[in-house]
């Protein structure tokens, strides 16, 4: 006798039967959302506690509770039907996300809501809980670390005339020049430095200078500045 399964007889055992679709139950999809509700507020919380950005989105970060809630939704369909998991990867293979993510930390937290949805869904409580709760402390503990050095874009637009004496005070500064713009009637400075305090004295000495028409001083933080 041939022991194997093949489609057809898979699809004859799925979907003609009527109990296959049976297997979850009122009282599991309720736990299972009410689990991933929980798992998505939680995540919603730390984001918003956690948020270094320059504006924050509340329908981004309340996507998250979405996110967690409809994937569970989407582990406990594919759960009851074998059929039915194959048609629900094929569909969402054509799905194409073209949003751009400019901050890593977003894509952890996208992560962390499917996750804790496929956990929720999949009727793996403790690993949802537990699991996003050690997630959302070591969140918290990492964004209340001071970072000593404060990295700062400093933008100074100067005259000719002023070069001479703008490079020999540049040099009581660490700094690193980004870039060089010259025009006809100035020219634009942009160099990256790092505090240690909030001393920006320098900043009045520089455009005390003759000849140095602006300076500006911008916290760096990587894809934004504020």
């Amino acid at each position: 006798m041939d022991d194997t399964l093949n489609f057809q007889d898979l699809f004859k055992k799925s979907v003609l039967h009527l109990d296959a679709f049976r297997t979850v139950s009122y009282i599991d999809v309720l736990l299972g959302l009410i689990a991933s509700f929980g798992v998505g507020l939680f995540i919603f919380y730390i984001y918003r506690k956690t948020f270094r950005g320059v504006v924050y989105s509340y329908n981004y970060n309340a996507a998250f509770v979405l996110m967690c809630m409809i994937t569970s939704m989407i582990i406990m369909t594919i759960s009851s039907n074998i059929v039915l998991s194959l048609g629900m990867v094929g569909a969402l293979s054509i799905v194409r996300f073209r949003t751009a993510v400019k901050d890593p930390l977003d894509i952890v937290y996208m992560f962390w809501s499917i996750a804790g949805g496929i956990a929720a869904g999949a009727k793996l409580y403790p690993v949802a809980l537990i699991g996003s709760l050690a997630i959302g402390l070591v969140l918290l503990w990492l964004s209340r670390r001071k970072v000593r050095e404060q990295p700062y874009l400093l933008i100074i637009r100067h005259s000719e005339d002023a070069t001479k004496e703008l490079r020999l005070r540049m040099r009581k500064i660490e700094h690193t020049l980004r870039s060089k713009t010259i025009r006809k009637d100035f020219v634009e400075l942009t160099v990256e430095l790092r505090l240690r305090d909030n001393n920006t004295s320098f900043v009045h000495d520089l455009s005390s200078i003759e000849g140095v028409m602006d300076v500006s001083l911008i916290n760096y933080t990587g894809d934004y500045a504020q």
